[in-house]
């Protein structure tokens, strides 16, 4: 049985050799011979022994190598494997399979400060290793992503805990390139791109680019940190410059970070981030706009349609497009439950017919930008789920998609001089990305 005390890393690097010095043993000195000069061979069995491969040739003779995951042999274990449920808790689990209630109650205090219990997630995976099922399981491996593991040693009442391992994570530059065909995922997909990375080009882009409403032939570039764990790709990283492209228009974002000054800035040193999102919904539609002679659907009579609609799922998060301050969190008429926010200067913003109010929000709450005020419902006069959105300056209220705000200072002269550096290295970065042309 394996030592329970070693470290994960020992532990597996002991795994694979108990495991290589059975196989060679058991070939004698002629397979010896045949090692020694086929060190091909070699790499295959240690690739094998890493799950890659059970299926070995060493010289003639045909070998299977056992598989080695979580610096386990599984192949010396009766393996069982599922995924947690919302109806189960740990110890439902492990009082299954013999373990005492006085055994986990000690096992969840001796690893509070590793582990809290609580954080099992529904859906995530989790294997039993047992070696012998009747006396109770040895190890339980919990797998909440892809760069971390948690092993509860389960087979020592004298030594009950849980040991954290994270996985090492590479990280590359890459760089992708896009154009809109029909929605951006599948243009992501389409193109061999992570669709992932549409998150990161949006916390790049968000406050130029309307990414609810994208039209066919737009292009997309961006150059950003790939991370990888065990050599697999796996969720990206920070986007390092990025270019949005459509027919009359290019926008630019380029990270740059210094001791005063982080963020994305646009290639005259602007700050990307202006002082409004340009929706309260994420990947939402317009349903209707604003319009001073709409036909009203509910009232059927023509009237003006001050806020613009955007159509959303039931309980989608509705985020404040600016700072500032709860003026109003009530329920009134045709409004339904609505949210008012002042913001600097003369600005106002209204968000109506939610479903409910985030935790919280309440007259003279303080607000930030891209925070969860509330959720898309369909209350006072509405015919579904929406969020109408309305835009007031100067007490009067506006087309906040026609509306043109003063841009931000620019970085001092000082830092520019770095930020050209950067920016100039990313443009001929960007320039170099290859995208596909297609009628819009």
């Amino acid at each position: 049985m394996l030592n329970t005390k070693i470290p994960f890393k020992l532990r597996e690097k002991f795994a694979q050799l108990n495991w290589t010095w059975i196989i060679i043993g058991s070939l004698g000195l002629g397979l010896l011979l045949t090692l020694a000069v086929s060190p091909s061979t070699s790499r295959h069995l240690k690739a094998s022994l890493l799950g890659k491969d059970r299926n070995v040739l060493i010289g003639s003779f045909p070998v299977v190598v056992p598989t080695i995951k979580y610096g386990f042999a599984l192949d010396t274990f009766q393996v069982y494997e599922s995924e947690f449920r919302s109806s189960e808790n740990l110890g439902d689990i492990l009082m299954k399979r013999r373990m005492t209630y006085a055994d986990i109650d000690n096992l969840v205090r001796n690893s509070k400060d590793v582990f809290d219990v609580r954080d099992l997630t529904a859906g995530k995976p989790y294997l039993i290793l047992s070696k012998d099922s009747t006396q109770g399981p040895d190890f339980l491996i919990y797998e909440p992503s892809v760069y971390k593991y948690y092993v509860f040693h389960l087979n020592n009442e004298d030594s009950l805990f849980i040991e954290k391992v994270e996985r090492p994570i590479t990280t590359a530059i890459r760089s992708s390139g896009v154009t809109v065909e029909s929605s951006l995922w599948e243009s992501m997909e389409r193109s061999g791109a992570d669709p992932a990375l549409i998150k990161s080009l949006e916390d790049a882009l968000k406050w130029s680019v309307d990414f609810h409403h994208l039209n066919r032939g737009e292009q997309f570039k961006a150059v950003y940190d790939q991370h990888y764990v065990e050599g697999q790709p796996v969720d990206p990283g920070r986007v390092h410059a990025a270019l949005y492209k459509s027919e009359n228009k290019e926008n630019y974002a380029f990270y740059y970070e210094s001791p005063h000054y982080t963020g994305y800035y646009d290639q005259e040193g602007r700050p990307m981030k202006k002082g409004f999102l340009r929706a309260p919904v994420k990947y939402a539609r317009i349903s209707s706009g604003y319009n001073l002679r709409r036909f009203h659907p509910i009232l059927r009579t023509v009237r003006p349609h001050f806020g613009t609609d955007y159509a959303a799922p039931y309980g989608t998060p509705i985020i404040a497009v600016g700072d500032g301050t709860v003026l109003e969190a009530t329920r009134r008429g045709g409004n339904g439950n609505f949210v008012k926010i002042k913001h600097t200067g003369q600005v106002q913003t209204q968000y109506l017919h939610m479903q409910a109010f985030a935790r919280g929000i309440r007259p003279g709450a303080r607000v930030s930008q891209g925070q969860v005020i509330g959720y898309v419902g369909a209350t006072g006069l509405a015919t579904g789920p929406h969020v109408c959105f309305r835009f007031w300056v100067n007490g009067k209220q506006v087309n906040h998609n026609m509306l043109k705000l003063p841009p931000p200072e620019p970085l001092p002269k000082a830092e520019m001089e770095k930020f050209s550096v950067l920016r100039d290295k990313f443009m001929e970065m960007l320039k170099e990305i290859p995208v596909e042309t297609i009628a819009p």
